[in-house]
This record gives structure tokens, C-alpha cells and sequence, in this order.
């Protein structure tokens, strides 16, 4: 195969699946531009191991494990270099959301979600997504029994951060 052939089917890969790249840079990234890097990340990890994808494997089964891992190694990496930096006082900007009760349901989940350690964040995504036990297990390189078991407990986890911030607004309102 040609290069140029080579590059324009990783290319035709990636447009078929670029839904992978957005819902993993969405699980690990609040800001926008740091989706933007993590999603050209992501890419970039693509392409460099692309000469090893096996197609006997369903290429989304592929990129969702290395998205999954490339979003997870920067989530780290930002947690440390968050720690390090100096914090800003929000109060002094003017900073208005639109409100609409469908996306704050929606951000809600994205922030419970976000609550989570990486595997347990990358499990609910590809959970989210439609994935089976199987799928994800081959995904994450962990077996199908701990992908239950996981996906149980941060399930449980969720419902009691949800019910814990839902009570807590309730108790908040006059």
C-alpha cells in the first residue's frame, strides 16, 4: 500500500469513528481547548500506532483503547500540573450560562461523571456508549467479570453523588 493510500484510509477510519475522539476528550476535559489538544492528541497516538493496528479487529475497538489510554495519561498530567498552578478568584469575572434544564441535566452527568478515577470514568463512557461487557473488556484489557463488578460499584457511586447533591439543592430551596 502507498502512503498516501495508507494515510487516506487511517484518515477514512478516523472521520468514520471522530465520535470516539469527542466523547473520550468530553470524559476527561472541562475546557474546551484542552479538548481541542487532547482530541489532536489523540490523533497524533492514532497515526504513530497505526502501522500496528491488526484488521482482523474492529478499528473503533482499537482507537477507543488507545483514545481511553491517551485521555487517561493526560487527565494525570493535568492533575499534576493543576496542582501546581496558582488558583484565580471566579467571583471577579462576569460570567453568564444560558439556562436550559436539558443540558444542566446533562452537565450534571458530565460532572458526576468527572468525579470518578480514570478507569472508572472510561468504563461508564463506553458503558454510555452502547459497548457490551465484552466490548469494553477487550477495550480496557481487563476481563468481563471486573468490567460488571466496576461498572456496579460506579454506578452506585453516581447514584449516591446524584441523590447527595439532589438532596442537598432541595434542602437549599426556601
Amino acid at each position: 500500500m502507498t502512503r498516501t493510500a495508507h494515510q487516506d484510509q487511517f484518515v477514512a477510519l478516523v472521520e468514520q469513528h471522530k465520535g470516539i475522539l469527542y466523547k473520550a476528550a468530553n470524559a476527561f476535559c472541562r475546557d474546551p481547548e484542552d479538548r481541542d489538544d487532547l482530541v489532536q492528541e489523540i490523533v497524533a497516538q492514532l497515526w504513530q500506532a497505526f502501522e500496528r493496528f491488526d484488521p482482523r479487529y474492529r478499528f473503533s475497538t482499537w482507537m477507543y483503547r488507545v483514545a481511553m489510554n491517551v485521555a487517561i495519561s493526560h487527565s494525570r498530567s493535568e492533575s499534576r500540573r493543576a496542582r501546581d498552578a496558582e488558583s484565580i478568584d471566579a467571583g471577579d469575572l462576569d460570567i453568564r450560562v444560558e439556562e436550559n434544564p436539558e443540558r444542566d441535566d446533562i452537565r450534571l452527568l458530565h460532572q458526576l461523571i468527572g468525579t470518578l478515577d480514570e478507569l472508572n470514568r472510561a468504563l461508564i463512557i463506553l458503558h454510555l456508549d452502547g459497548h457490551s461487557h465484552d466490548e469494553i473488556a477487550e477495550i480496557m484489557g481487563i476481563t468481563s467479570t471486573n468490567v460488571s463488578t466496576r461498572l456496579n460499584r460506579a454506578r452506585h457511586k453516581l447514584q449516591h453523588a446524584y441523590d447527595t447533591r439532589y438532596n442537598d439543592t432541595l434542602l437549599e430551596k426556601p
